[in-house]
């Protein structure tokens, strides 16, 4: 079905239902991406509550008027900007920001979808809780977001994506209807699983406007270490050993290449620098333990027992030197971003398989031409962030031409692990043609039987995860 601009007439249809308030007085912030690759359009409306959410989408399905769902503009793939066709409604959430109840004895917080990720970890603390949801946007992303998208972050080796995080949520559908599904429980098998269809959906299906997400108790001990490993075989194996001694109390295992601390050096954000040395390769990981146990200890006993695989670590004594520890691995995204990667790729393959993409790749790259690679991520799920960044003194506009023979020559590579081309940043509008080129068929099936079904008149964030009919 062809959409339609959001027009004049239109823009004063939804003024006679929403209050003034809902209407952005500088839309231009909403209109961007972090990345600067798109400049957007869109008529931009800040609804406060459910009931105009669904008002905003009642009136867009029956003008058949698309709507692109905007949480922190923090997505890396598109998927909150468009740049041509209709005019759509960009539909903000930031007014949406309540904290809506806590529940400490049974782990639960209920939250507008616009609340900000840092304010949720806020409020979980000062309920002597944990959301343990963590990563480098988590000042500025929404929840809503997060969930549309199945965040993943630093923590995934212990707690699992955002979907890992959420018992419920609640949601108004394209044509305006309210899903409440707000549930606190831990087991419900009354039906199809929508919570799971929405979490990941990229706002395509519907928009996200509230959600009961689970606590966990916070670790008595926590400890931060890194240890330098001659290769990523080695990181590995040191991840199968820290398995073996201390089980899921493992929060965080973190693969960094010299390459991201030479560009901190580069670009000169300051950081504390571990090592007089710059290693080849180094862990970041980070155990929490019950109370009566030190994690101090159990990270020594760890390095005693790598009988000198590992060759050198350091062991925070305090939460100051943790942080710093942290504010290497949390700096290395900023300092791409001012280098200037030619082509980013959000990549995951089995962590078996992470040694042998790592050889393999930088030959393939060879074969297109000279490049900087800075590859780093969460081993402990297998998500690496592969980055391809010009040689020393030239600037990555030189190889915009190369960009999709680079991408084209990681994904390939990637999918013949057995890999994704997404890991946690979504599929957004950059990705739609690799979800074709690399996706099960039976499944893009599916997901376009899903789509028609519940956006009969293809007004959900259009162009974004499917391509647009």
């Amino acid at each position: 079905m062809a959409l339609n601009s959001a027009d004049s007439a239109f823009v004063e249809r939804l003024r006679a239902i929403l209050p003034d308030a809902a209407f952005a007085a500088d839309p231009a912030g909403f209109l961007i991406e972090p990345r600067g690759r798109w400049t957007g359009q869109g008529v931009v409306v800040s609804p406060s509550s459910v009931e105009e959410v669904s008002a905003i989408l009642a009136a867009c399905f029956e003008a058949s008027v698309p709507v692109v769902p905007y949480s922190g503009g923090t997505g890396l793939v598109g998927g909150q900007v468009v740049e041509d066709g209709p005019v759509p409604v960009v539909l903000s959430l930031a007014r949406m920001n309540k904290v809506r109840a806590v529940y400490p004895d049974e782990n639960v917080i209920e939250v507008d979808a616009g609340v900000i990720l840092q304010d949720v970890q806020l409020a979980a603390a000062q309920a002597g809780r944990l959301f343990p949801l963590s990563l480098a946007s988590e000042g500025s992303a929404r929840i809503g977001g997060l969930l549309a998208t199945n965040a993943g972050g630093l923590n995934v080796i212990r707690y699992g994506n955002a979907r890992a995080q959420c018992l419920g949520v609640e949601a108004v559908l394209a044509d305006g209807a309210i899903w409440n599904g707000m549930s606190r429980l831990r087991k419900d098998n009354t039906g199809y699983d929508l919570r799971d269809l929405l979490i990941g959906s990229e706002g395509s299906l519907g928009v996200i406007t509230g959600a009961s997400l689970r606590l966990m108790p916070h670790p008595a001990e926590e400890a931060t270490a890194m240890f330098v490993v001659p290769s990523p075989a080695a990181a590995v194996w040191l991840l199968g050993l820290a398995g073996e001694r201390l089980g899921e109390t493992i929060s965080a295992f973190e693969l960094i290449h010299r390459q991201g601390l030479d560009f901190l050096e580069e670009v000169e954000i300051d950081h504390k620098r571990p090592f007089k040395d710059t290693p080849e390769w180094s862990v970041l990981m980070k155990v929490g333990l019950p109370a009566g146990q030190s994690p101090q200890e159990a990270l020594e006993a760890l390095f005693e027992a790598t009988d000198g695989l590992v060759t050198d670590g350091v062991i925070a004594q305090s939460g100051q030197q943790a942080d710093a520890l942290w504010d290497i691995r949390e700096s290395i995204p900023e300092a791409n971003k001012q280098v200037g990667s030619i082509s980013s790729h959000d990549i995951s393959v089995p962590i078996s398989c992470v040694p042998a993409f790592i050889e393999q790749a930088p030959a393939i790259l060879a074969e297109i031409g000279n490049f900087r690679i800075n590859c780093f991520g969460h081993l402990g799920d297998g998500n690496l962030h592969y980055n391809v960044f010009p040689p020393m003194g030239r600037d990555r506009a030189e190889f915009t031409d190369q960009r999709d023979a680079i991408k084209t020559a990681v994904h390939d590579l990637a999918h013949s692990f057995g890999g994704s081309v997404s890991a946690e940043h979504g599929i957004g509008r950059l990705k739609v043609k690799d979800l074709e080129t690399y996706g099960d068929p039976a499944k893009l099936a599916m997901m376009r039987a899903i789509k028609d079904a519940l956006d009969p008149r293809g007004i959900m964030n259009p162009g974004a995860v499917l391509r647009a009919k």
